[in-house]
């Protein structure tokens, strides 16, 4: 069995307002991940993914090529592992 990671990643740049947290649910959806995605004030968008990191980074990999033209910089960084995640959602 795959051990469970948990990562944040920001991402910046034009992605508030083109869709980003649809799609990426819809992508998310795809993997055996939870988590969520949700905009943030300063106009940036906030992942958690937990999950087997292959996983993480192939969902990382199918946003980074759907958004290439909107992403201009992400920070990506392994949390601690959180319980409460219900499947994968938009938060608002």
């Amino acid at each position: 069995m795959s051990e469970l990671h948990t990562e944040r990643v920001i991402f910046k740049g034009h992605v508030q307002g083109v869709g980003f947290r649809y799609t990426v649910r819809s992508l998310a959806r795809r993997h055996p991940l939870s988590g969520y995605v949700k905009n943030l004030p300063d106009g940036s968008v906030e992942l958690v993914a937990q999950g087997a990191i292959a996983a993480i980074n192939s969902l990382l990999a199918e946003v980074s090529e759907q958004f290439r033209g909107n992403i201009r910089h992400c920070e990506r960084s392994s949390t601690a592992p959180d319980t409460g995640f219900d499947g994968f959602e938009i938060r608002f």
